[in-house]
Formats: structure tokens, sequence, C-alpha cells
């Protein structure tokens, strides 16, 4: 018995979502159209949204002609309507294996900064090309719903604390920007972030927290000054010492970079560990500054997380655009940190069609290997899939799921995942 695709899902001019009667979602790895194979379709889990594509015209797949074809207009009632592209964008803990299968029409606008995933329709429900990368129960939607018992528990705490400016910037991010780890601190529990650094050595090409005005819309503003020791004191310390499975995460999407403010990070963490032993100090950061970090490490930081988007030199710059330090510095952070004794995870930006390709699953292969990290935390890179083949090339991937297949193969003991993890779990799965 063959295998019923999902249907193409469209949006007509009013924003109205529909699926198509005959052509089957199809994806895009890269800049090559494909039909994504049975075990790369699952149900759109609880927590995705769906998004409009302005300018994209949908691609989808005709079976009985066995092609793609390019739908700018379909049948609607008795009348013809132009048609938009539509994608999901999935919840933590799930990363995309293809993304939409669109063509780009003239003067479209640059999209937002979200990870945009192939959506189709079949059994009454949508249907999305992607995996659940990692199943902490933690980040599930569900523990995010309750809106007005946060206002309650935001209220409260700013009525507690009027003066501490990082708890204000915490509220904002869990009330306007949805942030689950902001949310977390007014739960009192897992994650808590602490953004510290207004300023950044970067000029990522799909920053979230700031753009320039001919791009796109930032997805939330940088935070404008810089915490005291004791405003981080004042949210950090009574979530390690009272959350459940706490961690405390300084390099958040609302900052710069975090190493930048390297000597307030030392100062708090000395405090922190002054005080408790309990939970996981984390440090998200680009991996600039490797004494720095040396520092940071010998002051009792527990883990790190280095985020690039590839392992080859002229690939990162290209999308981060450092000022100031190199790509040997990242990798030089990795490796002094594990040669400290921390456990070490890259923050890779996965993009199918370029995260995949064979030189760079080789590239990582190698990286791995130099450095010996722990985990690799896989996270969709929320940018407009046009705007960042323009910049790394043309070309398509051997498929997400196959590149991960390979790294396990040839890594064993190496983790994979989403999220931070608490100290007493880095190696609980090896």
């Amino acid at each position: 018995m063959s295998f019923e695709y999902p249907r193409l899902v469209l949006s007509d001019p009013e924003g109205n979502i529909f699926d198509h009667p005959s052509l089957k979602l199809s994806g895009r790895s890269g800049d090559r159209f494909l039909l994504p194979t049975p075990s790369e379709l699952m149900p759109l889990p609880k927590g995705s949204q769906l998004f409009t594509l302005p300018g994209r015209i949908p691609i989808g797949w005709e079976e009985e002609d066995r092609s793609f074809v390019s739908l700018r207009k379909t049948r609607l009632g008795n009348k013809d309507a132009k048609c938009t592209a539509v994608a999901a964008f999935l919840p933590p803990g799930y990363i995309r294996t293809f993304l939409p299968a669109t063509q780009r029409s003239a003067r479209a606008p640059i999209l937002p900064l979200w990870a945009y995933t192939a959506v189709g329709w079949k059994d009454g429900r949508f249907w999305a090309t992607g995996l659940q990368i990692d199943s902490n129960p933690h980040w599930h939607p569900k523990y995010f719903e309750n809106d007005r018992l946060l206002k309650q528990k935001v209220q409260a705490s700013l009525r507690d604390h009027p003066q501490n400016r990082l708890l204000r910037q915490l509220s904002r991010c869990a009330l306007e920007y949805h942030c689950f780890a902001a949310k977390n601190v007014f739960f009192r529990r897992w994650e808590c972030p602490l953004p510290t650094s207004p300023s950044c050595n970067a000029d990522c090409l799909g920053c979230i927290s700031l753009q320039p005005s001919e791009c796109c819309p930032a997805s939330q503003e940088r935070i404008d000054f810089i915490p005291t020791a004791n405003e981080v004191l004042g949210v950090a310390l009574p979530h390690l010492e009272k959350a459940e499975d706490p961690i405390v995460s300084f390099g958040q999407g609302c900052e710069g970079e975090p190493l930048i403010q390297w000597r307030l990070l030392e100062n708090s963490i000395l405090k922190l560990r002054g005080k408790t032993d309990r939970g996981t100090i984390n440090l998200n950061t680009n991996g600039s500054l490797p004494r720095v970090l040396e520092k940071l490490c010998e002051a009792g930081l527990d883990s790190v997380r280095i985020t690039l988007n590839s392992p080859h030199s002229n690939y990162y710059k290209r999308y981060h655009r450092p000022g100031g330090y190199s790509f040997h510095d990242v990798i030089n952070s990795l490796v002094s940190a594990k040669g400290k004794g921390i456990y070490t995870s890259i923050n890779l930006l996965v993009f199918p069609g370029f995260t995949d390709r064979e030189a760079e699953v080789e590239g990582l292969i190698e990286l791995i290997r130099e450095t010996n990290l722990d985990l690799i935390q896989m996270r969709n890179l929320n940018i407009d899939p046009d705007l960042y083949l323009k910049n790394m090339g043309s070309g398509w991937g051997i498929g997400i799921s196959k590149m991960i297949d390979i790294l396990k193969k040839e890594f064993p003991s190496l983790q994979f995942g989403y999220f931070n993890r608490a100290k007493e779990t880095f190696y609980a799965n090896k």
C-alpha cells in the first residue's frame, strides 16, 4: 500500500489557510525541491504556529505528472485567487528537516526571523517535516500557558523587588515576548535567564535582538543597561536555592555577547558559589574570548554552550560577522573549557540544505574530534531561507536525519539535544 502524502497548505490574500485538493506537500533542501520520505513527516506538535509567507509562491507535488508545480493562483469557489505559501514554526525540542517549498516573487519582502518548516494537511490535522531531538518534559508548552497566574506572580515579584532592573527586564520577556525561560523565573523552576550585555562583538545575520532598519524586525529588543552584581544575585541566588532542577544561564536572546561583561559575570559567579553549590551555572556565548572564558570556568562555571552556524571559518564569518575575534578563538574556547573540566556543547544553528551538506558534516566531524565536546544542541536557525542561501551559496544536503545518524555512528558517546542540562544530568544517557 502506497503512502498518502499530506496535501499542500496555502493561504488566500485575506490570510485564510486551506489545503489544495490535489497537490501534495513538498519540501526544500537548500535550493532543491524534494518529496519528503514518510519517516520525515510528523503530526504538527502542540505549541507550533502557522505563518503565511508574503511574496512566496507555494510549490506542491503533482503525483500524476510526477512534477513540482508552482501555484500562483487557485480556484476558490467561483473565482481565482492568488496563493501565498504557508509554513509551520515548531516548538522547542523539535528541529525541522525541510524548508517549505516556495518560489520568491519579485519585490518580496525579507521574512521575519522565524524558522520556517514545510507543512501539509492529512486526516484532519496538520503535518510537518521535522523530528523531536530533545524530549525534556520541562519545556512542554502546557507548562507555559497559564498567563493569568504568570501575571500575578510577576506583579508580586516586582512589588517585592521594585528596584531590580534585571527582574523588570525578565518580566517584560515573560509577558511581552512569551519567553519560556523568563517565565520560569517567576514560577521558580528549571532554567532561569540572566541577560547582562547590551553590546556585542558580532553582527549576526539573523540576530534576534538587533537588526538594521532595511532588514526585518528583530524578535525582541535588546537589554539597554548593564545590571549590577547585586541585581544578578537578586534573581539568580533565590532561583539556585529554591527552584526545582535549577539552572541559571548568562547569554540570552535579548542581549549581546555576555563575555564582554566578563568582570560582572566573574564577580556574580564567585558570589553565587560563595553562598550555594546548588544548581547549575551555565553560559551561552559566541566563544570569542577564550582567556576570559577560562577565568569564568575557574570562578565556578558548570557548563558552556557556544553558538555557531558552521564548522568552517568562511561560512562562520558570513553569518556571524565577528568583530575583533576569529573562528580560531571560538575553537580555542571549546578546547580550553573542556580542559578546565567544564561540560561543553555547541549550539548548532540548523538549516536544511546547508548544515547537512557533505562538506559541513565532514567539517563537523573534525570539530568534534578536535574539541571533544559533550553535546550538540541542535537549534533551528531563525532566518529568511532565501536571505541565508544568498549569503551561504547554493546547494543542498544529504538530509538532517541522515546527518544525525552519521554523527551518532562516528561518536557513540556524543549527546544530542536542544536544551541546556542540569549538572545532575550532564552524562545521564552516555
